[in-house]
């Protein structure tokens, strides 16, 4: 989706929603994004604030996660287990549009969709996700996407299906390459548990292939728990380069499926999984939301946008600070959007916000680890900080009774969040 407005345009017109505009009954929230936490806050907002109208913009009729989708490159489940619809958020109450957002009026507080629907609200929630910087890596652009996919934006799943397609096609004894960015970027651990899974499947059908990661970055979420696991699990089989070691790659050649480091070595691969550094989405970009760093920066208190208040953003786009981008987040990030929003909208001071993560990795099958972390808004820094003491890591060591309920609670914590979020009965 797209909404261009010159950044002019925010920074020139006067933004600040009425503290009520119309009675309780009947105030508009429009939420445009339809992920983890675009259909957190629709849902959500509808439960705990029935006098709001509640209207959510997506383009696709159906949502696959990318959480989960990991374990869909493994073999372990299907594209079908993690696509969802929006029927459970109508029965909530929520009108559910599926339609490309292309103009926004900020002064008019308007959206208008491609269709030609003008819709008009009081507070704006906008979770539009992620965008892939092309131009990061030399030679990846969307068409070399056809022969190194990325498969870290869902959308219908066609990078998904495509990955998965080329490791069924490697002969055994094949080399799979990953390109692993700097941070920040979408879900920290999940290009590990990319590997991890990628190599439960080789184990399992192509023994003597072997994986290459090479990364931009010198450590890694859950980094320690990781290497162990791969230790005992796929011994020799992977291999990860950091960037001290020469593992920033800076140009590809799809066609001849090299990867090339910034010292120069180039390593030719059978299949290569290329994830670039990445932005907010595009419809955060062309409002004029986002910043130099490419992330749209926000309120930590309301989540608003710094430079169009009354536009709350939540989810991957927004520049969190020291909090991961992970869909448990997006999640906690979409009801504290709602709750601000609802308690301005009744002119009332927002509440104290809390944002919760927990992120579950399986490394294989029946084997998974885990981080959590509780965060709140630091008046004092202008961001959002950790509580001391809230959180950790899975213990390391020679656990397996552990890491298979690990691998249980994980299964667990997605059915719960799909029930959550899209309205599973």
């Amino acid at each position: 989706m797209t909404i261009p407005l010159p950044r002019r345009a925010f920074l020139g017109a006067t933004l600040a929603a009425p503290a009520l505009s119309r009675a309780q009954g009947g105030a508009r929230l429009l939420v445009v994004g339809g992920g983890f936490g675009g259909a957190t806050a629709a849902s959500y907002a509808r439960r705990e604030y029935p006098w709001l109208d509640v209207t959510l913009v997506e383009q696709r009729t159906r949502y696959i996660t990318c959480p989960y989708s990991n374990r869909v490159l493994a073999g372990d489940l299907g594209l079908a287990d993690i696509t969802h619809g929006y029927e459970g958020l109508r029965a909530r109450g929520v009108r559910a549009i599926h339609d490309r957002a292309i103009l926004h009026d900020p002064v008019a507080r308007s959206v208008r969709l491609r269709g030609g629907e003008i819709l008009s609200y009081d507070r704006l929630i906008l979770s539009p996700g992620i965008a892939l910087r092309h131009d990061a890596i030399e030679g990846y652009d969307e068409a070399a996407e056809e022969r190194m996919p990325h498969a870290w934006i869902a959308a219908d799943g066609a990078q998904i299906a495509l990955l998965r397609r080329q490791l069924e096609a490697m002969p055994d004894g094949g080399v799979v390459g990953l390109v692993i960015p700097a941070n920040p970027y979408r879900c920290p651990p999940g290009p590990y548990e990319r590997i991890s899974l990628i190599a439960s499947y080789l184990s399992r059908h192509k023994p003597r292939s072997k994986i290459l990661a090479l990364d931009a970055k010198d450590a890694f979420s859950k980094q320690a728990l990781f290497q162990d696991a791969w230790r005992a699990l796929y011994p020799g089989m992977i291999e990860w380069v950091s960037a001290t070691d020469d593992g920033r790659v800076v140009r590809v050649d799809p066609g001849a499926m090299v990867l090339e480091t910034e010292f120069g070595t180039r390593h030719r691969v059978d299949v290569a999984n290329v994830i670039p550094p990445q932005s907010a989405a595009s419809v955060a970009a062309d409002a004029g939301l986002a910043d130099r760093t490419g992330w749209v920066p926000v309120n930590p208190q309301t989540l608003e946008s710094r430079i169009a208040p009354g536009i709350h953003v939540v989810g991957d786009a927004m520049f969190p600070g020291p909090m991961p981008k992970s869909g448990f987040l997006a999640n906690s990030e979409g009801k504290a959007a709602v709750a601000a929003a609802a308690a301005l909208l009744r002119g009332e001071a927002p509440p104290e916000p809390i944002f919760v993560n927990t992120c579950y990795s399986h490394v294989g099958p029946d084997y998974a680890i885990s981080v959590a972390n509780v965060f709140r808004a630091d008046a004092g820094s202008g961001s959002f900080k950790e509580v001391p003491g809230s959180g950790g890591t899975s213990p390391r060591g020679d656990l397996p009774e552990q890491r298979r309920l690990e691998a249980r609670h994980a299964d667990g914590w997605y059915a719960s969040m799909a029930r959550d979020i899209f309205g599973w009965q």
